[in-house]
């Protein structure tokens, strides 16, 4: 798919992330996704009469989810804008920058508010009647953890997946503990305070008050992402693989959080109103998707970001800047070797495999990130990629100038 679609430089936020069963565990996520979205426009000088249309992207249920964006939109003060609710697991949030382009591009609309969150932390327990079940019991399902414990087409866990594409590669257990040592450094990198401003001050809300449930008082403050794991040569040499005979271990994969965050897709035009520095225009321009071979997940991204490349009408090479969507440090070893380019040398600043992985605002995170590192580089073209569960992906080429 190809777009002329714009994001306003600076029109995007996200709250810190946070390790699950930490200070957004209370929340609830749409509820949070409000609160901190109307912080956040308001921080930005962008008014909430700006929308005509809006995407929320959400993969874990919470209480009267039902009512999906338009619910949210109200919360917010915007109760004139309507729009769908996607899930499409860790691709979440490229579908919904894809959605909200379509819509733009078909001139249904012409400034679209999108918003992704999760909370993976204290997921539903739900029960599913079934009258024909014996003596008419029905069937219960942990939606978090009974779907990370087994695909229910691949009949396996998403770590063997990771395990089946570790040996299709020969990608041994030491070379996915040096990448995440490097992947590490680059977040540290992030963190690092230059001229009383880090990388991750240009795009996210710090500090950050979290309140309690009613929204009346302060909790906690966050300064930024919350549980991050140290990774050193040593710990990480200690650590044996989570399955026999396997390579994958707790180091070389991420870890489920909690978080929120926001993006305005626009025309062109109105893009340029609404930047923080007219000098930087931000063009999305083509979106990839792919299925892999069963249980083969992470090497998804490959084929996904090939596809987005050509409709771009360019090649790795003309590509400035790499974010992906990592949840093994396997993913990158893959992609780095199909694409014939250095793995040390993308996802600077971050990726999912260090800061965690909500789900849903996972790959939103980590465009701003790539707009930003593009900006700081001098402007060109930049790519994300990410798996999916269902052995899937979705890549996005953006253009900085």
């Amino acid at each position: 798919m190809t777009t002329t679609t714009y994001i306003p430089y600076g029109a995007y936020w996200c709250s810190p992330f946070v390790k699950w069963q930490g200070s957004l565990a209370h929340l609830h996520s749409m509820e949070v996704a409000a609160h901190f979205g109307k912080q956040a426009l308001q921080s930005r000088n962008l008014s909430i009469e700006e929308f005509d249309y809006g995407v929320l992207g959400m993969t874990i249920p919470q209480k009267s989810c039902f009512y999906g964006l338009p619910r949210l939109t109200g919360m917010m003060g915007a109760s004139q804008v309507g729009g769908p609710t996607i899930s499409q697991a860790c691709a979440t949030s490229a579908r919904v920058l894809a959605a909200a382009s379509q819509e733009i591009d078909s001139k249904n609309a012409n400034c679209v508010l999108t918003i992704t969150t999760d909370r993976i932390s204290n997921g539903p327990h739900i029960y599913y009647p079934n009258p024909l079940g014996p003596g008419g019991t029905g069937e219960t399902e942990d939606w978090v953890m009974s779907n990370f414990n087994r695909d229910p087409f691949a009949l396996c866990d998403m770590t063997q997946t990771a395990e089946n594409c570790a040996s299709k590669w020969k990608v041994s257990k030491e070379e996915q503990h040096e990448l995440v040592l490097r992947r590490y450094q680059q977040y540290q990198q992030a963190c690092t305070q230059k001229d009383g401003r880090s990388f991750q001050n240009r795009y996210m809300l710090l500090p950050l008050e979290v309140p309690d449930q009613r929204y009346r008082k302060t909790l906690h403050v966050l300064e930024g992402d919350e549980g991050i794991t140290e990774s050193t040569a040593e710990g990480l040499a200690g650590l044996r693989p989570v399955k026999e005979n396997g390579t994958v271990t707790y180091g070389s994969q991420t870890h489920p959080a909690d978080g929120s965050a926001g993006m305005v897709v626009t025309t062109k035009d109105r893009a340029r109103d609404l930047s923080a520095d007219t000098s930087i225009e931000i063009e999305i321009v083509s979106f990839g998707l792919a299925r892999v071979e069963l249980a083969y997940m992470p090497s998804a991204p490959v084929p996904a970001s090939k596809q987005a490349l050509e409709l771009a009408g360019i090649s790795i090479k003309d590509v400035v800047a790499i974010k992906s969507h990592n949840p093994f440090a396997v993913n990158d070893i893959i992609f780095a070797k199909e694409m014939g380019i250095d793995v040390m040398e993308m996802n600077n600043y971050g990726c999912s495999l260090i800061w965690g992985h909500p789900q849903g605002p996972t790959g939103m995170r980590a465009i701003m990130e790539l707009i930003e590192e593009l900006v700081l580089k001098g402007g060109g073209y930049g790519l994300f990629q990410g798996c999916a569960a269902g052995d899937t992906a979705m890549a996005v080429v953006i253009k900085v100038e």
